[in-house]
C-alpha cells in the first residue's frame, strides 16, 4: 500500500465503534467481493443477494463495476494500470462501508489476483469474503446481450478480459459459484448460507 502524498495529516477516530454499530444493526459488516468474467453473473447475483438481505432487515449495499465508472472512477480506462487503480479505490470505499456496519456487495471483474489480495490486506480479519463467480468464457459469450465479446473478438474493444486481457482466478476464495451449473436462486442461497454459517447474519 502506497503512502499518502498529503503531509501533516492525522487519523481522527470517532466515539462510535464497530461494536456499537453492530449492536444497532444486529449483524456484522463485511465486504462480499464477487469476481469473475463479464457475463458470469456477478451483478445479477449481487442484486439478488442485496434484496434477500434487505428483506431480512440486514443493511446491505451494492458497489457495481459499471455504476462506479459513471462517477467515482469515470476518469479511468481499462489499461492494466487503470484497472489496478479502479480496484484500489473501490477497496478503500468498501473498507469504509464495512466499518460502517454494512454488508457491502461488490461486483467487479477485478481480473488481477494481486489487486484483490491488496484489498483483502487492508481489511480486518474476516471482513473480506471473496466469491469467485466461475463461468466458462464460452457460456459468458452465450449470455452476452450487449455483444461485447463479439466486439472484443473483432478487435473493436481492446484489453477485454477473457479475450485480449487476462483473468487471474482466485486461488483460495471463500466461496465458488459455478453459475453454468447453478441457478440464480441456488447461487444466492449459497451466499446467504455462507454468511449465516460464519456469523455475519443471524440464521433465518
Amino acid at each position: 500500500m502506497s503512502a499518502p502524498k498529503s503531509t501533516n495529516i492525522v487519523w481522527h477516530p470517532g466515539q462510535v465503534t464497530r461494536d456499537d454499530r453492530q449492536r444497532i444493526t444486529g449483524h456484522r459488516g463485511c465486504t462480499v467481493w464477487f469476481t469473475g468474467l463479464s457475463g458470469s453473473g456477478k451483478s445479477t447475483i449481487a442484486v439478488a443477494v442485496e434484496k434477500a438481505l434487505w428483506d431480512r432487515g440486514v443493511r446491505s449495499y451494492i458497489l457495481d463495476g459499471d455504476n462506479i465508472r459513471h462517477g467515482l472512477n469515470s476518469d479511468l480506462g481499462f489499461s492494466p494500470e487503470d484497472r489496478t487503480e479502479n480496484i484500489r479505490r473501490i477497496g478503500e470505499v468498501a473498507k469504509l462501508f464495512t466499518d460502517a456496519g454494512v454488508i457491502n456487495l461488490t461486483a467487479f471483474i477485478s481480473p488481477y489476483r494481486s489487486d484483490r489480495d491488496r484489498v483483502r490486506s487492508i481489511m480486518g480479519e474476516g471482513d473480506f469474503v471473496e466469491v469467485h463467480v466461475d463461468c466458462p468464457v464460452e457460456e459468458c459469450e452465450k449470455r452476452d446481450v450487449k455483444g461485447l465479446y463479439a466486439k472484443a473478438r473483432a478487435g473493436k474493444i481492446p484489453e477485454f478480459t477473457g479475450i485480449s486481457a487476462p483473468y487471474e482466478a482466485p486461488e483460495k476464495p471463500e466461496l465458488v459459484l459455478e453459475t453454468a451449473k447453478l441457478s440464480e436462486a441456488e447461487s444466492v442461497a449459497k451466499v446467504i448460507a455462507y454468511l449465516e454459517k460464519h456469523g455475519y447474519v443471524a440464521k433465518a
